[in-house]
């Protein structure tokens, strides 16, 4: 989809082939070239079945609008990527840095936003 993120880790793993919004994907792209260094997608696109499955949202949860994104990132990569991310116009930003399975999800929806929160 963008130089540094190919469809396969985008799109949903429940294999349906739902994938990001290509406008979101080229301020994903933005960011990743902002920061200089590689980010590892946990999780991108899913669609309302497979996040009902995984995420306490439901149906409708961030990721199933194609305008999500979570990256494994921890310690000083993730403080690079929030700086840049809200610099870029990211709107919604959860942070997850304690224990194991550290990320950062990123989005920018316009509804309940901007707004940060912590997993």
């Amino acid at each position: 989809m963008t130089p540094h993120f190919k469809r396969e880790e985008l799109a949903c793993k429940c294999g349906c082939g739902m994938l990001p919004k290509q406008d979101f994907m080229d301020r994903v792209e933005a960011l990743r070239k902002a920061v200089g260094f590689a980010l590892p997608v946990t999780s991108a696109a899913r669609c309302p079945d497979y996040n009902a499955k995984v995420s306490g949202t439901g149906r409708t949860g961030p990721h199933t609008t194609g305008r999500a994104i979570d990256f494994g990132v921890s310690h000083s990569q993730a403080y690079m990527v929030l700086s840049a991310a809200l610099l870029a116009g990211f709107t919604g930003i959860g942070v997850q840095q304690k224990g194991g399975g550290r990320f950062i999800h990123l989005d920018d929806l316009q509804v309940g936003r901007p707004t940060v929160w912590s997993y």
